[in-house]
Formats: structure tokens, C-alpha cells, sequence
């Protein structure tokens, strides 16, 4: 039987995902990978240790499937955006991979921010400096860590690390390589962005951009050995997971809305030209000639993780023995929450926000009565708000009609309703069970002739399966919630400042 690999590499978990050619995945393995915080704000990962798990994760993924090395027909992968994985001139890592939410590079971005470069690197590159991008982290590396910084000799995103295990050829596509240092007009990397941001040194460790269904290599026979996968496979480029996931769902098109309710907040619209704006990331979509409008922030379902994990680790010891999902043992308590008057707000900035580096997670209006219900809903709710405020954002720009969404938003039916109802936005939740994965393996497949495109093989394989419609009354009702969260969050911002300074001197009072 014919297959195809999609590798989807997140901020925890790598995962390997055999499908059939029609979109339905044979089997599914995945791999913890572990991540590193050695100091505040650095949030890290051991390269090598990631490249390990994923060849791991794809030897189980074939055995799994009952499929023959030769059946897996192409490979590609998809992984976290942002962030860099930088290689020394010998092509070993040269240090940690960095992720995207390491915020180090905090105090950088706000200081740019806070002059001309931030509309300087608008015009030029299509969005405005923040902790997680490239540009920000090589500067911090720049500054902090000179030997290092002296050593680059390739600047990565992680699925070009991955790639490069692969195949052994070191390269990015057209999405990963717009996320600092290309022209938002010509979609090609410019000089003038890294010397916007004072890394005009490394211009030569910038990789070679190809398309995202462009295959660069072949399968080694070291990588064949580690993953099982047949010596000389073909593999594609791949493309960063943000637009990975919106293909995978059938969203990356033309004026569709495309959610992606996971780790990040994800809000992505195709369009056929750049709409810059400090609001959202303009970058480069699958083809030329089209751009991919990403308003961002990392504060969507970790959020309900945190929770999870800080609040109900009885109900999750309990699913993890009985099989039994853990949403379903907590759903009694949330119904008899959305059963009541909402009177609890919540914040969900516990990994980052749109209100810049300083600002934090929190709940207002907790009293006695309140239980975790109430406050489980809250957060559900505050996830839902910080995504409303990017896609306001977009649509007062471009106009959009209906979404789709994928991630944790899309497994739980009362969410995803919760976002119709905020949005007043018809939600579609796709057939696409692994969305980034399929994506990536999207890409795979037209590399080698069994789609027109990527696209055209979302369109081709792509089923609705749930849709939700917005209720006039919950809509109308969060609309007010909506208006006093967006108050308080404005209101809070030189709050959030002094909260930072008092953690910053409990560290300092720590240290001596």
C-alpha cells in the first residue's frame, strides 16, 4: 500500500504519523521530548535528543501501521515556528535549540519596539520584533553570548534540523525562511533585514529557500538505520506547523479564517497580497504570490494544560488507568458551571501574551463560592477572548466568513461552540485528526506527483465533520464579558510592569 510520513514536531511532544494517500492516518506514534529551563525566560531542548525521539517515534509509527519501509512513498516535516537551532560551521548544533517560547530576548524586542526599528522592520520584513523570533534571539546570542554567536554557521527553525537529519542537506522553505529576514514584498531574504537588527555577519548562514513541495534530499542511510525508513526516500521541505495546520484542515486558502487552538494562539488568513500591520505577522504562504496574515500570541490551550496538571491530577491518574478521557470525567463539574451565571474572568498570559513580555496570567472575581468548575471555565473562556482579540484585529482589515479550527479547541465540543458564539463566526472542525502532520505530509505527497499541490490535495481529502453556528443569546452575553476583558487587560499593563520588577528583585534577593 502506498503511504505517506508527516513528522510534526510541537513544543513537548514529537510525533511521527503514517496516512493513507485519502488523508487517514494508519498510525500514530508520539515521543515527550524533553525541554530545558535553565534560567527564567530560557526555554530549551537538547538537538540531538530531539532528532532521537522523532527517529524513534517514526520506527514505531511504520512497525505500527504493518506497513513495509518501502510503502512510505515521501516524508516531510513540520515543527514549532519561531525560535532557532543554530549549527556551527562543522553542521553540529552548536548549542541547545532554542524554542519559541523562550522569552530572553524579552527586554530586546521591547526595546525595539520602543524606537524606529519596529516600523522599519514592519515595512521591510512584515512584522514588528517580538522575544520568540529569530532576529531577537540571534541579537540576545549577539550580545550575551559572543563566542557562540562567532561560531553560527547555519541558522535553523526546528524542522529544517529535522530535514537535515533526514537527508543530510541543510535548507528551509518558503514559510519558515519569512519569519525575520525576508522582503514582505518580495518573498526573498534580504541583507537589509539583518542589518536592521545588527546580524549582518550572518548573512552567509542563512539556508537556501526552496518550495515547501520541493523534494531536497533522500532518506540517508544513517537516518534509515535509526527510523526504519527505506535509504534514499524521497523528502520534501515541509513548512512551518502555523501554515502546516491550516493546510491540513483545508483553511490555507484565500480569505478563509484558520484557528489553530493549541500551545500558541493561532489566526491565520491567505491573502493575495501583503497586509502589513503591527497586529500580525505577514509572511510568505505555501505559493508565490500569496502572503499568510498570522495574528499570534503563546496563550491558547497550554493554559487548560497548566490547569490540568495543577488542579485535576486525581481525574488524570484516574483516566490515564481506566482509559477514559480526562475532558469527560471533568465534564459534570464544567456543565454545572456553564449551567450558572459567569462571574469569573481570567487572563490565560501564563506563557506570554499580546500585551508584551511583562504581562502575566490571572484570575478576577473569584470569591468563596466559586469552585474549580467556575474556575475551569474561565479559563476555557479566556483562551476563547485572547483568540477573538486577534481575529478582531484581522477582520477589521480583511473580511472573513467562517472559520476552521484545529488543536485542543477542536477535540472539545463545548469549546469550539464557545468560539462560534464569541466570534459570531460559523466553526468548522475538519475530518483532518492530525492536522500539522497531515500537512507536512501534504507537501510530501505533491512533491511526488500525487496531488496538483499541496492544496489541492487538502481540497481533494477534506471532509467537514462538526459545525458549529453562533447562539444569539451566549453571543450577546460574552460580548459584554468580552468588552470588561479587553478593559482590564489594558487597564493591568502597568500593573503587570510592577509585578515583573517585584520577581525580579525576589531572583536577585535568591542569587545573593
Amino acid at each position: 500500500m502506498d503511504c505517506l510520513l508527516g513528522i510534526d514536531n510541537g513544543l513537548t511532544v514529537t510525533k511521527a504519523v503514517v496516512f493513507r494517500p485519502d488523508g487517514t492516518p494508519i498510525s500514530v506514534a508520539r515521543r515527550r521530548v524533553a525541554q530545558s529551563l535553565p534560567h527564567p525566560r530560557w526555554v530549551e531542548r537538547d538537538m540531538d535528543g530531539l532528532w532521537t525521539a522523532t527517529a524513534e517515534a517514526i520506527r514505531e509509527a511504520i512497525t505500527t501501521a504493518g506497513c513495509r519501509p518501502s510503502d512510505i512513498k515521501a516524508v516531510a516535516a513540520t515543527a514549532h515556528g519561531d525560535g532557532v537551532y543554530v549549527l556551527g560551521r562543522d553542521s553540529r548544533p552548536l548549542g541547545p535549540g532554542i524554542l519559541s517560547l523562550d522569552s530572553r530576548a524579552g527586554a530586546l524586542s521591547d526595546a525595539w519596539n520602543a524606537t524606529e526599528i519596529a516600523a522599519q522592520a514592519l515595512e521591510l520584513t512584515g512584522q514588528s520584533p517580538h522575544a520568540s523570533a529569530p532576529s531577537a534571539i540571534l541579537a540576545w546570542i549577539r550580545d550575551n553570548q559572543p563566542e557562540r554567536f562567532a561560531g553560527i554557521g547555519h541558522v535553523l527553525a526546528c524542522k529544517d534540523w529535522l530535514r537535515f537529519c533526514l537527508t543530510g542537506t541543510i535548507g528551509t522553505d518558503r514559510t519558515e525562511a519569512s519569519i525575520s529576514f525576508t522582503n514582505v514584498a518580495t518573498q526573498a531574504f534580504d541583507r537589509d533585514a539583518l542589518a536592521l537588527f545588527g546580524l549582518d555577519a550572518l548573512w552567509n548562514a542563512l539556508p537556501d529557500m526552496a518550495p515547501s513541495a520541493a523534494i531536497v534530499g533522500g532518506v540517508t542511510a544513517a537516518a534509515s538505520a535509526l527510523t526504519g525508513l527505506l535509504e534514499g526516500t524521497p523528502v520534501a521541505a515541509g513548512l512551518h506547523d502555523v501554515t502546516a495546520s491550516a493546510l491540513g484542515i483545508g483553511g490555507h486558502e484565500t480569505g478563509l479564517l484558520s484557528i489553530v487552538a493549541g500551545t500558541y494562539s493561532i489566526n491565520e488568513v491567505v491573502t493575495d497580497r501583503p497586509v502589513t500591520d503591527p497586529r500580525w505577522h505577514c509572511r510568505s504562504a505555501i505559493e508565490p504570490g500569496q502572503w499568510n496574515n498570522m495574528a499570534v500570541s503563546p496563550a491558547s490551550t497550554a493554559n487548560y494544560d497548566w490547569f490540568l496538571d495543577q488542579f485535576c491530577r486525581a481525574e488524570q491518574s484516574e483516566a490515564a488507568k481506566s482509559g477514559a478521557g480526562v475532558h469527560e470525567l471533568l465534564k459534570p463539574e464544567l456543565d454545572a458551571a456553564f449551567g450558572r451565571p459567569s462571574d469569573i474572568l481570567f487572563h490565560p498570559y501564563l506563557f506570554g501574551s499580546p500585551y508584551g513580555s511583562t504581562a502575566s496570567a490571572g484570575f478576577f472575581g473569584v470569591h468563596g463560592w466559586h469552585d474549580r468548575g467556575d474556575m475551569l471555565k474561565a479559563v476555557l473562556e479566556g483562551i476563547v477572548f485572547n483568540h477573538k482579540a486577534h481575529v478582531d484585529d484581522l477582520r477589521s482589515v480583511m473580511p472573513i466568513t467562517e472559520a476552521r479550527i484545529s488543536g485542543g479547541g477542536a477535540r472539545n465540543p463545548a469549546l469550539s461552540q464557545m468560539f462560534a458564539d464569541a466570534l459570531d463566526l460559523p466553526v468548522h472542525v475538519t475530518s483532518a485528526d492530525e492536522a500539522a502532520a497531515w500537512g507536512a505530509a501534504l507537501t510530501a505527497g505533491a512533491a511526488i506527483g500525487l496531488y496538483d499541490s499541496p492544496q489541492a490535495g487538502a481540497r481533494q481529502t477534506t471532509t467537514i465533520l462538526r459545525s458549529h453556528t453562533p447562539n444569539a443569546e451566549r453571543r450577546a452575553a460574552l460580548a459584554a464579558r468580552y468588552t470588561l476583558y479587553r478593559e482590564m487587560a489594558e487597564a493591568m499593563q502597568p500593573h503587570w510592569r510592577a509585578i515583573e520588577r517585584l520577581a525580579e528583585g525576589s531572583r536577585k534577593a535568591i542569587a545573593t
